[in-house]
């Protein structure tokens, strides 16, 4: 397996970095990173959407053909993508507080960044780059960072990820909204950003909980006109796609809805909504599906790459579009629609035109190339799992390149080649005790690798979803449905890949199964009943149906 990158160590804290000739001339970074998005609904890797301007990123930038996440749902893959670090190594309170320091790990809704600042904002700051946020945040945490929740002006809670589901608009609640988004812009300055505007905390909240691609693209673009004549970073997190395609479509009328509130007209930049409407018509697409949040989406995306134009920056900035991981899988460890994301590049400057590259790239990646790009020494007491792109920007090649990659998720942990896939489902003493103890209805929930029903068991409708362990064949079997785990055939290449997943274990070092037995880590085989009862079972969604044959039998 490929070992985690070493990058000689500046001490980062005691005094500022100064910035040489290689770093200023460093590009500056902007990071689109959208919210579930599968690669079905890009253009660029086939689908019939309309998305001009992705395409125009990927035609005359790189790329990527097999770019993945290393965890499926929102927190721990952000977390990602701003340190560097797989999130089951996260040393955050909130994690630790939850699975101990010696447990098994459970990465989910439970990470933050940590309160050291080893992220990418503190280490491109102290480079001397303005660092900006913009959009969905989704780290927070009162265990990191507790001196942000004190006193008279901190977060008022009861009106975020969607907990107010009776309130309705009103003055009193934009009020709320303004106050919590204008305490998250600070929280966002007190972990290392220099500049943060138009934030949402979470998700969506009710009563306010319509996609406003306007509202935030219109801070990008103030945050370019205040920074073009200095290096800066902007990581830009727009709420789409997330949510059912009807909510992209409902939140058409609703323009004045945004993460602070209501506003009392909405941003005059992109394309009027009316008139994308009109072409996509016009292009042959039904803007009464999810064709609408696709095109909008990208209409944002149009929006910085002309403002980019207007300044005369573009060849010197690197503009990056990935999703924080798929949709119709996210919460399972499956490729398709899971770990597997579109992910294209554009810098004039430093990336040929229509590059395509092949090789096995993650969203741990992002933070080292950043600081690369910038000529930046990382910390010797900054944690990266992850390894430079750059290596590979100027034709999508390189000579030496990892041969695998380690994915993570609640329960599960997977190892994929470009071949082969192993997925590993392993479960504590306490879930053991609960799954042996809970009624048919509550098996899937204690059961699943997220241990949730409705998102944790997206991926159910795979054959062996429930199994503790799966083995796919890339080549052949793309959609992960055939298991080969049990085939005796197979017995040498499952054990290769449980090997490889006990290095990535090992290297991590906190316990996971029999491949770090220790902890509250279990060993294999000790649920096999309950494993053939709970693929007998209904499940759709949140609700699930036992059969008649099931009722008369104990579990």
């Amino acid at each position: 397996m490929t070992t985690k990158l070493i990058i000689p160590a500046l001490v980062l804290g005691t005094s500022a970095c100064s910035l040489n000739s290689q770093q200023m001339e460093g590009p500056n970074i902007i990071m689109i990173l959208i919210d579930d998005q599968d690669m079905d609904e890009t253009s660029i890797y086939g689908a019939d959407v309309y998305t001009p301007n992705m395409d125009r990123i990927a035609s005359e930038g790189i790329k990527f053909n097999q770019a993945f996440v290393s965890s499926t749902v929102s927190t721990p893959s952000r977390y990602s993508f701003l340190t560097g670090r797989y999130a089951g190594n996260s040393y955050s309170k909130l994690y630790k507080n939850e699975v101990g320091n010696d447990e098994q790990g459970f990465p989910g809704f439970n990470i933050a960044l940590e309160n050291d600042k080893m992220n990418v904002a503190t280490v491109l700051n102290k480079a001397g780059y303005t660092t900006g946020f913009v959009g969905k945040y989704h780290l927070m945490s009162s265990y990191d960072q507790p001196e942000m929740y004190q006193g008279e002006n901190t977060f008022i809670e009861g009106y975020t990820e969607g907990s107010a589901k009776d309130s309705k608009p009103s003055a009193a609640i934009t009020e709320i909204f303004k106050h919590n988004e204008a305490w998250s812009r600070e929280y966002l300055k007190y972990m290392g950003f220099d500049w943060a505007k138009n934030i949402y905390d979470g998700n969506l909240s009710k009563p306010y909980n319509s996609h406003n691609p306007e509202w935030t693209t219109s801070a990008v673009l103030e945050f370019l006109d205040e920074n073009k004549d200095k290096p800066f970073f902007i990581q830009y997190c727009p709420t789409l796609l997330h949510g059912p395609d009807n909510e992209w479509v409902r939140s058409y009328d609703y323009p004045n809805y945004t993460g602070a509130g209501e506003q009392e007209a909405p941003p005059s930049v992109m394309i009027k909504r009316k008139e994308l409407k009109e072409k996509l018509k016009k292009s042959g697409y039904n803007p009464k599906t999810g064709q609408w949040g696709i095109a909008w989406m990208d209409a944002a995306i149009g929006d910085i790459l002309d403002k980019l134009d207007e300044l005369g920056i573009a060849d010197n900035t690197l503009v990056i579009f990935v999703p924080d991981h798929g949709s119709t899988t996210k919460a399972s460890l499956f490729n398709i629609n899971g770990t597997q994301v579109p992910l294209i590049m554009r810098w004039p400057k430093g990336i040929p035109a229509g590059t395509v590259c092949n090789a096995l790239v993650q969203n741990i990646d992002l933070a080292p190339t950043y600081f690369e790009l910038a000529g930046i020494k990382t910390p010797d007491n900054y944690n990266l799992d992850g390894r430079s792109l750059v290596p590979l920007l100027k034709t999508g090649e390189t000579e030496e390149w990892r041969e695998s990659l380690y994915f993570e998720l609640g329960n599960a942990r997977a190892v994929m080649t470009k071949d082969w896939k192993y997925v590993a489902v392993r479960y504590t003493n306490e879930d053991i005790e609960k799954i042996k103890n809970a009624s048919y209805e509550n098996l899937p929930k204690f059961m699943a690798p997220l241990k949730r029903l409705g998102i944790g068991i997206r991926g159910a409708d795979h054959p062996g979803f429930w199994d503790e362990d799966q083995l796919y064949y890339l080549p052949e079997d793309s959609l992960e449905y055939n298991n080969l785990a049990y085939n005796p055939e197979y017995k040498k290449q499952l054990s290769q890949m449980k090997e490889l997943l006990k290095d990535y274990i090992d290297e991590i070092g906190m316990p996971f199964g029999e491949f770090n037995n220790s902890g509250n880590a279990t060993l294999p085989g000790q649920l096999d009943h309950e494993r053939s009862i709970i693929k007998q079972l209904k499940i759709q969604g949140k609700t699930v149906m036992v059969p008649e044959n099931l009722k008369r039998i104990s579990l």
